[in-house]
Order: C-alpha cells, then structure tokens, then sequence
C-alpha cells in the first residue's frame, strides 16, 4: 500500500490536515454514493492507490465538536449543514511542522510535532501535543500500525 493522502481538517479555524482517515457515517442518508461517471472532480490522485478510499473528506473541530463538512471523490453530502460525527470514537493526528520519516503505508510518515485529539462520540475529549524530534523510528512497525483501521491508536492513549 502507498502513502495515502490526508483528510483536510479545519482545526481553530485554520485549514490543516491529518493523518487519518475517519470512518463515514453507516447508512446516513445524507451521505450518497456516486458512480464513477457522476464523479466530476477533476482531482488526478482519486483514482490513485494514494487515496484507496478514493474520496477525500473535510472534517471540522467546532466548540468541542467533530462535523464532517464535505466530502469529493465517490461519496457526496446531501444539503448543506455538516454532519455532526457521533459515531466517531478514537484519535485523530494532525501533523506539523515538516517531514522527519517518510513511511510508505498508510499514515505512517513522522512530522515535527504532532496534535493528538481525542474524541469520543464526536466530543473532544482530550489532546496532546507530541515532539518527535530526536526520536528513533522504525518505519517497518510505523506501516503495520499506520494500516487502515489501526492508524489511530497511540501509546498511552486510554
């Protein structure tokens, strides 16, 4: 699997990344799937094995809240209100600063610094700042745990 692309996050009013993607709702009826000729973003890295979800979500922090915004690629949000994400639960990475360990898996690459948030039920819970500089790294264990699915749990996260 190739390094995948980030979700856009709105954190504090400032567009940011992070390094996770996220589960979608389960049967919300606001969210529809397109078929493949009704996608018209011309974004060329849908379609790559970079975003293998092929949809790039915006997700948004707001008063303590987690909202998912807009979504392109192969998903759609029907109306205009976000979606409030209750049933998120985990820990979401954003990453600053620049690139120490390029990991080719998942969201495995190692940043500067790091922002864990805590969220539970779509209600931050917690956060902590991370430092990785002067860190030693072994890139083969970061791709198993930055897999789809593992790439937000943390040591020392309860």
């Amino acid at each position: 699997m190739t390094a995948q692309f980030h979700e856009n996050l709105i954190y504090e009013g400032q567009v940011t990344s992070m390094a996770f993607c996220p589960p979608l709702p389960e049967n919300d009826p606001r969210i529809k799937e397109l078929k493949d000729d009704e996608i018209k973003e011309n974004h060329p890295n849908l379609f790559s094995t970079a975003c293998w979800r092929r949809y790039i979500g915006t997700w948004e922090i707001k008063d303590g809240n987690f909202y998912l915004v807009e979504i392109i690629g192969r998903y759609r949000i029907t109306g205009k209100s976000p979606i409030f994400a209750d049933w998120f639960s985990g820990v979401i990475r954003i990453p600053r600063g620049d690139m120490l360990h390029y990991v080719h898996m998942g969201f495995g690459s190692v940043f500067e610094e790091e922002l864990h948030i805590k969220i539970e039920k779509g209600i931050v819970t917690k956060s902590e700042e991370i430092d990785n500089r002067g860190k030693k790294f072994n890139t083969d264990e970061l791709a198993r745990r930055n897999l789809p699915g593992s790439e937000n749990r943390f040591d020392g996260d309860d």
